[in-house]
């Protein structure tokens, strides 16, 4: 039911929005990684709601609660599970949407594919699904940087305010000095002010979350259907929200010709093999070229406004519809963790599976 992601580590997620828990269940992970329960709930603190202005003020303090899977601080190589209860629903805020189907929302093909849905807060089809997501990337994350690679997903555009250097020129530290994680503080500055401008006028806005991962060896990505780029692609695309993705030069790429575009090679000082420039992105032909990774991901405006608009209900009768309860103007500054932790989780099923490919 596609409710699983991953080939060796792979995880389910469980759970609604409006519902007692959301949770996940990871399967694969190797026995002996060192994880504290503070550092999941590091990566958990950095998505959830109510934690600047610009975020939707729902409380939820997200706090996670280990089930199984980790003893005295190690991975124990059985099935992990964890869960995050849900405590400031608030489901009479959806009470008027019942019957309704919100523009733009999975109201309509939810009802349409199963023939029943939770209405509160989308059920399933809400971003609170995500919380899995982080939670199980956090571990990811451990695993991977015992390897030496890192991720760091940050705010490069919203709406029409682009962030204009290059990952290569931004001291990518400072991702969280900001509450739009913008690595710029002059820009994040814009950014924010936009924000706050589409908050005021009970709209919402979109944009650009990219991602740079370093350290990753040659050889991780499988030929033909399970290339680097296709599955981050797929992980990517099943964010809430997201509209896009490219990776190395993306569709900006179409404007250079090919002596241009191609990553020449040459070996380093060091005896390493290398290319001059990365137009690639990291990728070539599905598979990892050691030169680091780096994606774009396009985020709609949050579909839930507080504007009367046109729709029907499930009778097909046209109604006006106007949003209550508490939502994100901008997904963005939330969404940074949830592309953080979706890279992780590709790279270590990745990691994984080169390692089972190996001759011990």
């Amino acid at each position: 039911m596609s409710n699983s992601y991953g080939k060796i580590f792979r995880i389910t997620s469980f759970g609604e929005s409006h519902g007692a828990a959301v949770g996940v269940i990871i399967d694969g992970c190797p026995a002996g990684l060192e994880i504290t329960t503070e550092e999941i709930q590091h990566a958990l603190d950095r998505r959830r709601p109510g934690q600047s202005k610009i975020t939707t003020p729902r409380k939820e303090e997200d706090k996670v609660t280990i089930l199984s899977g980790i003893f005295e601080g190690k991975t124990l190589g059985t099935p992990i599970a964890m869960v995050v209860n849900n405590k400031d629903q608030a489901s009479k805020d959806y009470n008027h949407i019942e019957q309704a189907f919100r523009p733009s929302h999975a109201d309509f093909t939810y009802t349409a594919k199963y023939g029943h849905r939770d209405h509160r807060g989308g059920g399933r089809s809400s971003a609170r699904e995500t919380v899995a997501r982080v939670a199980a990337g956090a571990l990811a994350a451990k695993l991977l940087e015992q390897q030496g690679i890192s991720i760091r997903a940050y705010v490069s555009q919203v709406g029409n305010i682009k962030l204009q250097k290059p990952y290569t020129e931004l001291d990518l530290s400072q991702i969280d000095s900001n509450i739009i994680r913008c690595p710029d503080g002059q820009t994040a500055s814009r950014m924010i002010g936009l924000v706050e401008e589409v908050r005021d006028s009970l709209d919402t806005i979109g944009g650009v979350v990219s991602c740079v991962i370093q350290g990753v060896p040659v050889g991780l990505g499988e030929p033909v259907f399970d290339k680097m780029h296709a599955e981050l692609g797929k992980a990517m695309l099943s964010i809430n929200a997201v509209k896009g993705f490219e990776y190395g030069s993306g569709f900006e790429g179409v404007r250079m010709r090919g002596s241009a575009h191609n990553d020449q090679f040459y070996t380093d000082e060091a005896g390493t093999v290398r290319t001059r420039t990365n137009h690639s992105g990291g990728i070539q032909g599905g598979i990892s070229n050691g030169q680091d990774i780096y994606f774009n991901v396009a985020f709609k405006p949050v579909a839930t406004i507080l504007q009367p608009q046109q729709t029907i209900n499930a009778s097909g009768e046209d109604i006006t519809l106007q949003g209550k309860g508490r939502h994100d103007p901008c997904v963005l500054p939330r969404a940074v963790p949830i592309v953080d932790a979706m890279a992780a989780l590709v790279l270590a099923d990745f990691l994984l599976r080169q390692q089972a490919n190996k001759v011990q």
